[in-house]
């Protein structure tokens, strides 16, 4: 798929873009509040333009990102500047040697992948310590309007994804990574018409949701254990709850 960065920010810089993109910062806080920040290195594969680089930077990890697009590449670079490592290559085949990384995040990638179980699976290998997954999820409100093969989306780039549902990303991540997941959330209950700053939606978009609930899921893959670091966010410390 040919991506294009400056339209990729541009949608970002809409209010349904901005709204969207303030609601994953929240989920992917949650999902990997357990993590320990200090000298730890997440790699993003299909970073993009970096922008969920900037929220793992943000949040204290050092960070190193990997995209197939050039330009993708060259846009992370300028937003990240000497913050990041980042690199053009095939997530199917990462140019890293076992658990090079401590970390790997997935953010919205492995729909648009070929071989996406190759990829988690190459994920699980450079990390040490643990995955997390972010997804588009199937049984939303968000497939309905903008990713189900209707007239209206036809040749869309969310109507041509792959959306997953909770049980199938957890089962593709438990084949492919050999570990069952740890915890999945989502993020934006309504449909994109009603993300915005208005009640009663406002208030049930920003709700960190159970999986089966959301547009967006974010789902934790933990290779070793961990105690939680921030107990607004670590709603269970029980390893393989959901």
């Amino acid at each position: 798929m040919d991506w294009d960065a400056e339209r990729y920010e541009e949608w970002f810089a809409t209010p349904e873009g901005r709204y969207a993109l303030a609601a994953e910062r929240r989920l992917l806080d949650s999902v990997v509040a357990e993590w320990p920040r200090r000298n730890q290195r997440v790699l993003e594969i299909g970073c993009g333009t970096g922008m969920f680089q900037q929220i793992l930077f943000d949040d204290g990890f050092s960070v190193a990102g990997l995209d197939k697009s050039p330009r993708m590449i060259e846009a992370a670079r300028k937003r990240l500047g000497p913050a990041a490592e980042l690199y053009v290559g095939n997530g199917e085949a990462l140019p890293f040697v076992d658990n090079e990384y401590d970390f790997c995040v997935l953010w919205t990638v492995l729909e648009f992948c070929e071989n996406p179980g190759q990829v988690l699976a190459e994920a699980a290998r450079v990390a040490s310590k643990g995955l997390v997954i972010g997804f588009l999820n199937r049984h939303s409100a968000y497939w309905l309007t903008r990713g189900a093969p209707w007239p209206w989306n036809r040749g869309s780039m969310l109507a041509r994804a792959r959306w997953s549902t909770w049980a199938e990303m957890r089962a593709k991540a438990l084949v492919h990574t050999g570990f069952k997941p740890a915890r999945t959330r989502s993020i934006l209950l309504g449909p994109p018409s009603t993300w915005a700053e208005h009640q009663p939606w406002h208030f049930l978009n920003s709700l960190i949701l159970p999986p089966q609930l959301g547009a967006i899921c974010a789902m934790r893959v933990d290779l070793v254990g961990y105690r939680p670091l921030t107990p607004l966010f670590a709603w269970s410390t029980e390893p393989g709850t959901t």
